[in-house]
């Protein structure tokens, strides 16, 4: 079977799967609250996001409630991911996520197709659901998500690029990933950020009724910002970093929170890995859900949190 199939097999069993299993799904309880600042603002859950969303819709009238869904799965990269952590004095490597997928791609598109339809279930008529991918699969999880969510809610291809990483001798170095940004509804909210545009020979233009402005590089004018963004990885010497593998940067997330947002909005992110959605969420004002099936990953979570004095709801999977 070809892989153009195999999505319209993925695509329909996903379907039949969403409207059979919505009505069921495990419980979560509660097994910590820390107190530090509002614990309400943040919820961490244990557990497979699938049960988790199908429990936020069912036992806590979550439909429609959520702004941001960002989605930062694993790329079907064939590899095995490590964290590095602090026992004493020693760092240690522990396990943090296989993303083997030894059945195929046919496996890993059904694990991200049922669970995109259970994002904009949860996902309110304002907001957004952000895929986070790269070059490995995002081409055909697009197809999958122009389906669910209409190709005319397709807003962006954002392009976050970064310097770090290996290089190939037998192709162009891969510096980038992909974000695709979903809508719900025409109703969507959207605040533009402004991003500096050089002018041509650094020169100012001095148009009629355009502000230009200088910096040590020369003059320049402000635009809404564009779909490329520049953006670093969090470094080995960065005081961001938590030893999680695949640590996305807070600035990038709080573009996007600033930008497809508002204050007391809530964000979530099932994949939440590093936890770094839940700090940038707080940074600006915002609320946030997490959950992630792996140990590493929650603890690492949970720890970050609790260091910058950030109260969190913690459930686990029954």
């Amino acid at each position: 079977m070809s892989t153009l199939d195999k999505l319209a097999t993925v695509y329909s069993e996903c379907v039949k799967a969403f409207e059979d299993r919505h009505a069921g799904g495990r419980d979560f309880q509660v097994r910590e609250i820390n107190e530090e600042g509002n614990p309400d603002d943040i919820i961490i859950a244990k557990g497979d996001n699938l049960e988790f969303m199908k429990y936020l819709l069912n036992k806590k009238d979550m439909g429609g409630r959520i702004q941001l869904v960002y989605a930062d799965p694993p790329f079907y990269s064939k590899g095995k991911y490590e964290a590095v952590v602090t026992d004493g004095k020693e760092k240690i490597k522990v396990p943090a996520y296989d993303d083997k997928w030894t059945e195929g791609i046919e496996a890993y598109l059904k694990m991200i197709c049922e669970r995109l339809f259970y994002m904009k279930a949860l996902a309110a008529d304002t907001g957004y659901v952000c895929i986070h991918l790269d070059w490995h699969v995002v081409h055909y999880v697009k197809v999958l998500a122009d389906e669910i969510f209409g190709r005319k809610n397709f807003l962006n291809e954002i392009i976050w690029a970064y310097k770090s990483g290996g290089s190939s001798k037998k192709s162009f170095a891969r510096k980038h990933d992909t974000l695709l940004l979903y809508r719900i509804t025409e109703n969507n909210y959207f605040e533009p950020q402004k991003e500096k545009s050089y002018n041509r020979g650094l020169k100012p233009y001095r148009f009629k009724d355009v502000e230009e402005f200088e910096d040590e590089k020369g003059w320049y004018t402000l635009v809404n910002m564009k779909d490329v963004w520049e953006i670093d990885m969090v470094g080995r010497t960065s005081s961001e970093r938590t030893g999680y593998a695949t640590q996305k940067p807070e600035a990038l997330l709080k573009r996007l929170i600033t930008s497809c947002t508002r204050q007391g909005d809530i964000c979530a992110d099932f994949f939440s890995g590093s936890g770094v959605t839940a700090v940038a969420a707080k940074a600006l004002d915002r609320r946030a859900v997490l959950c992630d099936i792996g140990e590493t990953a929650i603890d690492i979570q949970r720890k970050r949190l609790a260091e910058n004095n950030t109260g969190f709801i913690y459930f686990e999977e029954v």
